[in-house]
């Protein structure tokens, strides 16, 4: 029998699955992200909090989502389900914004990681170093080779699902034990009882600190609570991506089993990661530390230069040699990072045109059975977002986004318990009711902190949610006309 090259191919099975959850996951942000919570909370304590509490609604949110998965088990995931719970607008929504922010721009700042961390190894790719000048744009060796990865990475997933696995795969496997080396190089040999014995006696005493450590401010009561939440979007950021295993539902072999199985298994294996990672830090570097600090231990975590933890931590082991052992395992984290979600995307932008909400062509799968024009459409967008410098500004201004349409699907398991009652459910979320309410008053709490504490970054995030809007009815009157002309 021929397969029809309109069909999705099956040929993701679980631990390929899990694959894509841990490698889209994590890419560069752990080794980094924490130096900056420590001058926000300036307490180990609150610090693992802060992390504890994003592992713990990461695995909510996974555990909530496998029951619309495996009620739902089509390409587009997330996209599909807040269609089916609300409307088509919904879905609309979430996928404008997966398209024009999300998606493209976390690929396009984990790219500028991975040409960053390159030239650690080989100085000519520098943003200094500008390659082309055309006047009004300039080209410089880091964003070429940004651009250059994400063009090879769609071209090699647009050969068909198989190639894309066994890169997400290859470099997964690779990540995990360059992620267990450094956590027993961490745990075991570069521990220093002095910064543990200090991070101790200042466990629970939260204090903020300005990233250039010209100010302080003790945090107490209310204030604490609120330094916890805007903390959180580094650690938030850093847990994210989980959901892209959804959108290759069509590919993958017993979604109903394995879709769920594999949000589990991979959101709580990073998790852990994530908190041993933390630990790691805390038992090799002060929390706080000076600014112009002349060592490694000086800094502290708060201080890392560059917020590069990874290579602090490495410091006390290799000395000046740390700066490229970190580049080569950031360089391998974010390569295979970038290729889950360039592999996942795609799938989304093909749903929504098969709807008729995006660009027909994008709703056909080439010879390999992927939608390689959407793949292609993704990586010109994401490419535009590395030379405009902005991509880490919009990842700012959606983390709003990012919560706001993960509370919407959480609270779509409720809609369609009651909308559909009678629809077969596999797989039921774990705690209903109980733990997905907690994680919608929680990520809520989160979202009304960082409307009042961080606007010039929300009221970005909300934008680009609104600018949708129009652009929903505007697209809906095209195909109106195109059916009447037709």
């Amino acid at each position: 029998m021929t397969e029809n090259p309109q069909e999705f191919r099956k040929s993701l099975k679980l631990l390929d699955s899990t694959s894509i959850v841990i490698g889209s996951m994590i890419g560069s942000g752990i080794f980094i992200v924490s130096a900056e919570m420590s001058r926000n909370l300036g307490s180990p304590g609150w610090l693992l909090a802060a992390w504890i509490i994003t592992g713990f609604l990461t695995i909510i949110a996974a555990l909530s989502y496998g029951e619309l998965a495996a009620m739902m088990p089509k390409a587009g995931g997330q996209y599909v389900y807040l269609r089916e719970a609300y409307n088509p607008m919904s879905g609309f929504l979430y996928g404008w914004t997966l398209f024009t922010v999300i998606q493209t721009g976390t690929i396009a700042a984990v790219a500028m990681a991975f040409a960053k961390f390159m030239g650690v190894l080989f100085p000519w790719f520098a943003e200094k170093n500008v390659w082309l000048d055309l006047g009004f744009i300039k080209f410089n060796t880091v964003q070429i080779l940004a651009i250059s990865s994400i063009v090879f990475l769609t071209w090699l997933n647009s050969r068909g699902i198989k190639a894309g696995k066994i890169v997400q795969n290859s470099f997964t496997l690779t990540k995990v034990v360059v992620v267990i080396v450094f956590l027993i190089i961490g745990l075991f040999f570069a521990a220093n009882s002095n910064a543990l014995n200090f991070n101790k006696s200042i466990f629970w005493d939260a204090m903020q600190v300005s990233k250039n450590g010209t100010s302080l401010n003790m945090l107490t009561g209310f204030a604490l609570i609120a330094a916890l939440g805007t903390a959180m979007v580094g650690s938030i950021f850093s847990s994210d991506a989980w959901n892209n295993i959804t959108f290759t539902a069509g590919e993958v072999i017993n979604p109903k089993r394995n879709i769920p199985l594999s949000l589990f298994l991979g959101t709580l294996i990073v998790t852990i990661i994530y908190i041993l990672f933390n630990i790691v830090y805390l038992q090799v570097l002060p929390l706080r530390g000076t600014y112009e600090g002349a060592t490694v231990v000086e800094r502290g975590m708060q201080f890392a230069a560059d917020d590069r933890l990874g290579t602090a931590v490495m410091s006390n082991i290799f000395g000046n040699s740390a700066a490229l052992i970190m580049a080569v395992f950031i360089i391998i984290s974010t390569f295979g990072c970038n290729n889950g979600l360039i592999l996942a995307g795609a799938r989304v932008y093909h749903t929504m045109a098969n709807d008729k909400l995006f660009f027909k062509a994008v709703g056909r799968l080439n010879g390999k059975g992927v939608p390689a024009v959407g793949l292609f459409l993704q990586c010109i967008w994401a490419s535009v977002l590395c030379l405009s410098g902005k991509y880490n500004d919009l990842l700012n201004y959606v983390v709003i986004a990012v919560l706001l349409f993960y509370v919407l699907t959480i609270l779509g398991v409720f809609v369609l318990r009651k909308k559909r009652p009678d629809v077969e459910r596999p797989y039921k979320a774990f705690g209903y009711p109980i733990l997905p309410a907690i994680y919608i008053i929680l990520a809520l709490f989160i979202i009304i902190d960082l409307l009042i504490y961080q606007p010039e970054y929300t009221r970005w995030g909300l934008g680009i949610i609104v600018i949708g809007i129009p652009i929903y009815y505007i697209w809906k009157f095209i195909d109106k006309k195109k059916s009447i002309s037709s």
